[in-house]
């Protein structure tokens, strides 16, 4: 019954406000008691409702008013237009790659290991010992933890052969994520509006720092194995250009690693306009049939820049990762990364640390080998069956990712969004490339969540792209 009567109350108190001008008062509480011959409980019941409608307000010790209807006025940032002009480089979305997805679809797009692939007991209690150590408190050195410089620089010295010089741990400056590092190189040692070398396709993030810094990218054909050094020195000849970014080992996209042949060649080349290779070495630790070889292990004069990082391997949530470059070049990227940022976290550096010294790791690493192999060779025979328009030139030995040809004609952007649709996140091949696309491509990532699903995430893009060609 005392439902029945606030409801009729509230109606009716309706009606009046909706009569009444904003900010009239509303009869007091004792009044309406008298009024409708109700209890105050149901009264007050009545106005709540109305209270949670924005109907009415109440302001203690003075009474209950109409509330005044205040029309939002549309914000204007039109001054900013005038303050901000125009940005020196065009702004680009985020990559599919950074996109999360929900639990109930098949994700290939994504750019990190799944879960399941990463070390997470190591991570956890070196988080936790780190959390109680010093580093929780101080502030490290600005090139990073001398421990963790060592790590990174002996990591490479000991692939460096007899006859080159080693780096040493002052040749190291640890970075928040390879990432800040492609920013700081292309403003320390390139500048804005020069030319950059990359191969196409090649990493997303690179042209987004590029951009960002506004360098001017200037592609070179890479194949599955890698650029030609003809076209590299024609490229270095007609631009001018003082760097060369590439990925030298299971590259993404294409997964596609260098011979020691092509190694010299390309030094050679840089050495020869006496110019730097930045070698992005992002997937070192996700060798599959192959182990990487460094091609900074075989420079010593500093032409080769050396960026090197954890984050993928050990977790996303760990973000650290070093450059490693000599002379004047490496004071200069120092200085940029003191002024973006100042240090790294110490917490991340020792967590880092003490996750690669355990012996525990070397297990681990061999554990991810066997396992990468299983998912890759699962995604390339589910392809194989069920999407047979899709062409892999490169089985790639290494990395997280196959890169497959299209037919000719295949709208990539189009596709994505109907895979999608069909609860399969793809990403279309269009980021990779600094220019235009060379064909319709997508890359897959096979070390996603979930593998089982793989066969089915293979038949719903082979179903999608034989609907599109029909």
């Amino acid at each position: 019954m005392n439902n029945d009567s606030s409801s009729r109350i509230a109606s009716e108190l309706r009606e009046w406000v909706a009569k009444a001008a904003p900010g009239a008062q509303l009869p007091s509480t004792r009044a309406l008691v008298a009024d409708y011959q109700a209890s105050p409980v149901t009264v007050q019941k009545a106005l709540q409702v109305l209270t949670r409608e924005g109907v009415i307000e109440s302001r203690p010790g003075v009474g209950t008013f109409v509330r005044a209807i205040r029309t939002a006025r549309p914000a204007d940032y039109g001054w900013q237009t005038a303050a901000l002009r125009s940005p020196q480089a065009p702004l680009r979305p985020a990559s599919a790659a950074m996109r999360s997805a929900p639990n109930d679809v098949i994700a290939f797009h994504s750019g990190y290991p799944d879960r399941e692939l990463l070390p997470e007991r190591l991570v956890r209690a070196a988080l936790t010992r780190a959390a109680r150590g010093e580093a929780a408190l101080s502030r490290p050195p600005a090139a990073g933890l001398p421990e963790l410089q060592s790590w990174f620089a002996h990591e490479l010295g000991g692939a460096t052969p007899a006859g080159v010089t080693p780096p040493t741990p002052s040749d190291v400056v640890v970075l928040p994520g390879s990432q800040s590092g492609l920013s700081s190189i292309f403003r320390a040692l390139i500048g804005y509006g020069q030319p950059l070398l990359v191969e196409s396709p090649t990493y997303w993030g690179a042209i987004l720092a590029a951009a960002q810094a506004g360098v001017r990218v200037i592609p070179v054909p890479s194949g599955t194995g890698g650029p030609d050094p003809e076209e590299l020195a024609r490229a270095f000849e007609e631009s001018g250009a003082r760097m060369f970014y590439a990925q030298p080992n299971y590259a993404n996209p294409t997964g596609a690693q260098w011979d020691g042949k092509l190694a010299e060649q390309v030094l050679d080349v840089v050495r020869k306009y006496g110019a730097f290779l930045l070698e992005d070495d992002w997937a070192h630790d996700f060798g599959i049939t192959t182990t990487a070889h460094p091609v900074a292990a075989r420079d010593d004069s500093g032409h080769v820049v050396y960026l090197r990082s954890l984050t993928k391997s050990v977790s996303p949530a760990i973000r650290v990762a070093a450059v490693i470059a000599r002379g004047p070049a490496r004071e200069r990227i120092l200085a940029d990364r003191a002024a973006e940022s100042m240090y790294v976290s110490g917490l991340l550096q020792a967590a880092a640390l003490d996750v690669v010294s355990q012996p525990a790791w070397q297990t681990h690493l061999r554990s991810l080998r066997h396992q990468l192999q299983s998912r890759r060779d699962l995604l390339l025979t589910s392809l194989l069956e069920h999407t047979p328009q899709a062409h892999m030139e490169n089985v790639p030995k290494g990395g997280l990712n196959l890169w497959a040809r299209l037919p000719d004609g295949t709208d990539v952007e189009q596709l994505a969004r109907n895979c999608e649709r069909a609860g399969v996140v793809i990403a279309a091949g269009t980021e990779w490339f600094p220019a235009e696309p060379a064909g319709p491509f997508i890359r897959l990532n096979y070390a996603g969540p979930n593998p089982a699903a793989f066969p089915e995430g293979a038949r719903i893009i082979g179903r999608e792209l034989g609907r599109a060609a029909g």
